[in-house]
């Protein structure tokens, strides 16, 4: 029990801490409603590019379950307005961080699994973001959970909006192996 609330309560440290380094750049809010949760979901490359912020990364697509609820955005990349076009959600982050949520392949209630790795150059060592970018809700559910096709930067911080390089510590949720995990660089 003790290890679990200590878990638990370092991955709530580590997001408050990422969270206020992010205020500084960023304009935070919470919104409520629907939204897709990405964070333990490997996402594909598309073969386009996105720009974000004037810099351009490889656009990369990850399925992601829609949940409803409270969530943390970057009102800057959402226009300013948690709400999303019609039959469109936004990815973004439960608050408070969820401990269970539907994780593929099956889409079932799994526990969230934190976990850190070192970027590198491969699809199973980078990494990509999906947070406060827009999905497109499928038509289809799967075990009885709506999933949303989420496009986002590969290789981008999403506390800076830097290129994230190779060596750097990077977070996900992600099972490993899973090709370029959405997450994020240790801030």
């Amino acid at each position: 029990m003790m290890k679990t609330f200590t878990v638990v309560s370092t991955v709530i440290l580590f997001w408050v801490i990422a969270l206020i380094n992010t205020i500084q750049a960023q304009t935070i809010a919470i919104c409520k409603g629907e939204y897709a949760l990405c964070a333990a979901s490997p996402t594909t490359l598309t073969g386009k590019s996105i720009s974000v912020a004037g810099k351009t990364f490889k656009e990369g697509v990850a399925v992601c379950p829609v949940l409803s609820g409270m969530a943390v955005a970057n009102m800057e990349l959402m226009q300013g307005s948690c709400d999303a076009p019609k039959s469109k959600v936004w990815s973004l982050f439960g608050v408070p961080p969820l401990t269970a949520y539907p994780q593929a392949p099956d889409w079932t209630v799994q526990p969230a699994v934190f976990r850190s790795f070192t970027v590198g150059n491969t699809p199973q060592t980078g990494m990509s973001n999906m947070w406060s970018f827009l999905c497109t809700k499928q038509t289809n559910q799967v075990n009885g959970v709506t999933l949303a096709s989420c496009y986002g930067p590969v290789m981008e911080s999403p506390w800076t909006g830097n290129h994230v390089v190779s060596g750097e510590t990077a977070f996900t949720q992600a099972p490993v192996g899973a090709t370029y995990p959405v997450g994020g660089n240790v801030p």
